[in-house]
């Protein structure tokens, strides 16, 4: 299937890893020239260029794009996956301490804000481009295990929707992907702020609470990996998905169906 992207020019943060680094190989696999952002500098499969960048950094995130643009030519795509846990368990919600909501708030609430003041109006100038946020289900359910996490994706989506509005007169479109149990740095750092707090004859290793945990919340009872969010990432910023805009996709085995 032709996507209609070859030789387009993208952005993805947070590509150095997880599922940004999924996304980066797909894209890179469609013909797509990548530049990854991301706090920390690795080497990414299918990058053709990798900066550090700080997205809390309004002026960091400017010099980034106007340095991608330089180097790769005018970005028609971009695909924003970085974030952060607040490295606590949260049940109950008093169990995570109030300073660890800031820097949560801070990396996946402004850093969103700060990419999407930058590219939002220089795709609008053109009258082209498309945007897709890496949100969570967690931002849809409540979930108690982040509550910092999990109210910063329900921004995430809400905020998302309003770029939507915003900008689809001039052709630009904006989504959201919920992954749901996939297998990353961010959820096993969930796993261990779990295991850190319980007394020894209730941890578990990470394969046998995972296992759990999908059995208990997961419909079709298995992993979602990487490479299952980052393909439907590539199809929304494809020419196939040209009449969506304002959706939240959830790729999450079922976890979230609603009526």
């Amino acid at each position: 299937m032709d996507l209609g992207i070859l030789g387009k020019v993208a952005i993805v943060t947070g590509g150095a890893s997880g599922i940004g680094a999924a996304t980066v190989r797909l894209l890179a696999q469609e013909g797509v020239r990548v530049a990854v952002w991301d706090i920390a500098v690795t080497e990414t499969v299918g990058a053709e260029m990798i900066q550090s960048v700080d997205v809390t950094s309004l002026t960091a995130v400017e010099a980034a794009w106007r340095e991608t643009e330089a180097q790769l030519g005018p970005v028609e795509i971009l695909v924003h996956a970085a974030a952060i846990g607040s490295g606590h368990f949260g049940f109950p919600f008093t169990r995570v301490p109030v300073s660890a909501w800031e820097k949560v708030l801070h990396v996946n609430i402004l850093g969103m804000v700060h990419v999407a003041h930058v590219a939002g109006p220089a795709m609008q100038s053109r009258g082209a481009g498309v945007i897709v946020f890496l949100s969570s289900v967690a931002g849809q359910m409540g979930s108690q295990t982040d509550p910092p996490y999990s109210a910063s994706k329900a921004a995430n989506i809400n905020f998302a929707q309003c770029m939507a509005k915003d900008l689809a007169a001039s052709g630009v479109r904006v989504n959201s992907v919920c992954p749901g149990m996939v297998k990353t740095p961010l959820n096993e750092s969930v796993w261990k702020s779990w295991h850190d707090q319980q007394p020894p004859e209730k941890r578990q290793s990470y394969a046998d609470w995972a296992a759990a945990k999908i059995h208990q919340v997961i419909p079709l009872r298995r992993w979602q990996q990487p490479n299952d969010i980052a393909a439907m990432i590539v199809f929304l910023c494809s020419a196939r998905a040209s009449e969506v805009t304002g959706q939240t996709i959830n790729v999450d085995g079922g976890c979230v169906m609603h009526s």
